[in-house]
């Protein structure tokens, strides 16, 4: 083996078999993984835990009122106190950058965690198999057994009760996901009054039906063949990327384990398979890194195991990446990785740009378009009037006041913005008249502010603007 590490004209990749022996499941074999106790599993029910809030958050209350609702019709995200407003949407689209780059940054240090831990079919389908298991068996053995025997009153039962917890839990799904962009508590009243709406029934049953057959039916093959992400992957790797790797040159050349052999002639892989048997998607990890590996790491939990019971040391099967186990060269830290870095600013950017957007989430949209048609009207006693839309939005909860006034232009007078009374989340267009008499003027083009207080608050508003006279 120290010879391999010397002579680099001895591929480490030949340990590997040749990967015309890989063999990618089509769906004609179903896959019944073997599930064995250990950290990665453990930090895999972690991970799924996350979802936990897409079932119980919208049942949250604040207030007196939902405490997350997206709420479409009216055009407005309810976020505890916090109201968002299609004028604020750059913050969605900073937060969806977020993300984004997040999963490209995370994908290029340690691989497809995402998929193997938080992914919706991920996550959905080890649920559904976790049921199947606990009713028909969780080894290929029991499962294989428990298809082939005959039908009865008891396998019937067993079946209809399996299928039945799978659409119970698609449903569930789908109607929490509805709950998100309506009143939770009167979703359910309309379901059990046969009330909701059409939308709402389409959006439910599209739920409950795509993940009765993603998660129970397609299970890996939505990630060999329909998730785009997988197909991303590769291009987000490079040398310094730690995923599951098989340590060819301390595992070979692998065999079956006889009683009082000497590992110092062999390799350390006993060839018992487990770590097949664990794997959601049915891969080989011994023979290299592959498309269906979602980086979920129960294949090191289980060859640890094993480890564990033939007395060597673990990590034959562990996070490692190209660069240590091909050229025993230590991954290069992140700060100087370029991806990274690039990552991590990007990432910064759109961070800060949220959290600027929502400590200076202001309480009113105001603005103010001046009419150009005409940009002015000379009236009978020598006055200039200038012509305003004016349009204000209300982003609290409450009906407000506002007054308005007129800086800049002396001795000008303000028409149609008396008191304007605006609704919560309502924009209120309101067509203003500024006049001024001509020999007050002294440029046909003049700096104005539009200024309006909110009553009973602190809340003022201001809006720059321009009046507009003959060339004086």
């Amino acid at each position: 083996m120290s010879e391999v590490k010397k002579d680099t004209s001895i591929n480490i990749d030949d340990l590997y078999e040749d990967v015309s022996e890989w063999r990618i499941n089509t769906g004609d074999i179903k896959i019944v993984a073997k599930r064995l106790p250990g950290g990665f599993r453990t930090l895999k029910w972690l991970g799924m835990s996350v979802w936990s809030i897409l079932f119980l958050g919208p049942y949250l209350r604040f207030n007196g009122a939902q405490a997350v609702l997206f709420d479409l019709p009216q055009r407005q995200f309810n976020i505890f106190n916090v109201t968002i407003y299609p004028q604020d949407i750059w913050m969605l689209s900073l937060t969806l950058l977020f993300f984004a780059i997040l999963l490209a940054a995370v994908t290029s240090i340690a691989g497809r965690v995402f998929c193997g831990y938080f992914c919706f079919q991920t996550v959905w389908t080890d649920i559904y198999t976790w049921i199947e298991g606990k009713i028909e068996g969780n080894t290929p053995q029991k499962a294989m057994k428990f298809s082939k025997a005959p039908w009865t009153i008891k396998k019937l039962s067993l079946k209809a009760l399996k299928h039945g917890l799978w659409i119970l839990i698609g449903l569930f799904t789908g109607i929490s996901f509805v709950a998100w962009f309506t009143d939770a508590y009167q979703l359910w009243h309309d379901i059990f009054s046969f009330q909701v709406s059409l939308t709402a029934m389409i959006i439910i049953a599209a739920f409950t039906g795509g993940t009765y057959l993603f998660a129970g039916f397609m299970r890996e093959q939505v990630c060999f063949w329909l998730c785009p992400y997988a197909r991303l992957q590769g291009v987000m790797y490079d040398q310094d990327t730690i995923l599951p790797s098989y340590d060819a040159e301390r595992g070979e050349p692998r065999a079956k384990i006889k009683k009082g052999e000497d590992f110092s002639t062999r390799g350390s892989c006993v060839d018992c398979n487990v770590c097949v048997a664990v794997c959601p998607t049915g891969i080989d990890i011994r023979k290299g890194q592959q498309e269906g590996c979602i980086t979920c790491g129960l294949c090191i939990d289980a060859c640890d195991s094993i480890m564990d019971k033939v007395k060597q040391p673990r990590g034959l099967i562990r996070y490692a990446s190209y660069k240590e186990l091909h050229h025993n060269a230590p991954v290069l830290p992140l700060y100087k990785r370029f991806r990274v870095i690039i990552y991590g600013l990007i990432l910064l950017l759109a961070l800060s740009g949220i959290v600027y957007g929502f400590t200076h989430l202001s309480a009113t949209e105001f603005k103010v378009v001046h009419e150009r048609q005409p940009l002015y009207v000379l009236l009978s006693d020598g006055s200039i009037q200038n012509k305003y839309t004016v349009k204000l939005l209300n982003k609290t909860k409450n009906t407000i006041k506002v007054h308005f006034e007129i800086e800049g232009l002396e001795g000008a007078i303000l028409h149609g913005l008396d008191n304007m009374e605006i609704q919560p989340g309502k924009v209120v267009p309101v067509t203003a008249l500024v006049r001024v008499h001509g020999d007050q003027l002294d440029a046909d083009l003049i700096p104005i502010v539009f200024k309006g207080k909110v009553e009973g608050s602190e809340i003022a508003i201001h809006y720059e603007s321009m009046f507009m006279s003959p060339k004086q």
